[in-house]
């Protein structure tokens, strides 16, 4: 990273979390000839990723590229970046952007997030947490229907950059974009957010109904009215419903609903089969955001009086312990009502 640092035509950017999204986002972007740096939170397994070349907890049957620069160094990695890209689990990012507030770094470096998720225990939005720790810096929201496995195979895929400012949405998504990664841009960053965080419980909805042993109908009913829930919510706090129809609300809801490598609609699978959130939670290493934000929507849905029953039904089964077919009689018990309202 040092030799290459001096380089002025290319953009240095800092992929914070060694994920499978951050690790994917890292090679495309170094197969676009910039200048990514991966940053690993944890010394051992920096040291295994530098050496074996692979990253079989988070993104397994993907070589990572011998000149891609995997570091531990968090200070060395912030005071070389362009662009400090945030591939931190929502439940973590407080902790990392606390460590980023006391470390140099350039002044003009964009931030840009891809974590899906809300802060437990105060709701923020990432980009509100973002703000609330390091100030008002240059930030952007890079979300959509992304399964990292498939982008690092070269599967074509599509997101959007959102951003308050249209100069730096279009900057990053020239840098974003390539063969197989078309990127559109945004101004509702609410919305983006938002949509990126709730499909996460919707899937997990999906994923108990798979677990039962229901069909396409009943998939497509959890998907429709759980859109109709993420925009409801989404809209009280100001974003765009039309945001939800897109990218990062129904492109990225169909796609976490329906894939198999998605963590929150197999975690909903098992929840169907019978297994206990705490026994499957104890048998992986990854951060299945939808788990944390079912809390955070289901306790915004009661402050906000906003009508969310599947988010709610969602939240009873796996903290109430509700039995799934019940908490499906009860959705269908509910009052009748017209399908827009």
């Amino acid at each position: 990273m040092h030799s290459r640092a001096q380089d002025p035509s290319r953009l240095h950017t800092a992929i914070l979390g060694d994920g499978g999204w951050g690790t994917t986002l890292a090679i495309h972007l170094l197969k676009k000839g910039e200048l990514p740096t991966l940053w690993s939170p944890f010394p051992e397994y920096c040291a295994f990723l530098k050496k074996e070349r692979r990253n079989p907890k988070f993104l397994p049957d993907i070589p990572i590229p011998c000149n891609l620069e995997i570091t531990d160094d968090l200070a060395c990695t912030l005071g070389n970046a362009d662009i400090i890209t945030l591939a931190i689990p929502s439940r973590y990012m407080r902790g990392i952007l606390e460590r980023i507030k006391g470390l140099p770094r350039k002044k003009e470096a964009v931030f840009v997030s891809v974590s899906k998720g809300i802060e437990h225990k105060t709701l923020l939005r990432m980009s509100e947490l973002i703000v609330s720790i390091l100030g008002e810096v240059p930030l952007a929201i890079l979300s959509g229907p992304t399964i990292a496995k498939e982008l690092a195979s070269g599967v074509p895929t599509t997101a959007v950059i959102a951003s308050r400012d249209n100069g730096l949405s279009k900057n990053l998504q020239s840098l974003f974009t390539n063969g197989n990664f078309r990127i559109y841009t945004s101004c509702d960053v609410v919305g983006v957010e938002l949509g990126g965080a709730l499909k996460n419980v919707i899937a997990i909805a999906c994923g108990i109904s798979d677990g039962m042993g229901y069909k396409s109908n009943a998939k497509a009913a959890l998907i429709t009215r759980g859109l109709a829930e993420m925009s409801r919510l989404g809209t009280h706090f100001g974003a765009e419903a039309s945001t939800f129809m897109g990218l990062s609300g129904m492109g990225d809801l169909i796609t976490t609903c329906i894939s198999p490598f998605s963590r929150n609609r197999s975690l909903g699978e098992a929840i169907g089969q019978g297994r206990s959130l705490r026994h499957i939670l104890d048998e992986t290493e990854m951060v299945i955001e939808g788990v944390d934000t079912v809390v955070s929507a289901y306790e915004l849905s009661v402050r906000c009086n906003i009508d969310m029953p599947i988010t709610q039904t969602v939240y009873a089964v796996l903290y109430q312990e509700k039995n799934p077919r019940t908490a499906v009689s009860e959705l269908f018990s509910r009052p009748l009502k017209a399908e827009k309202s």
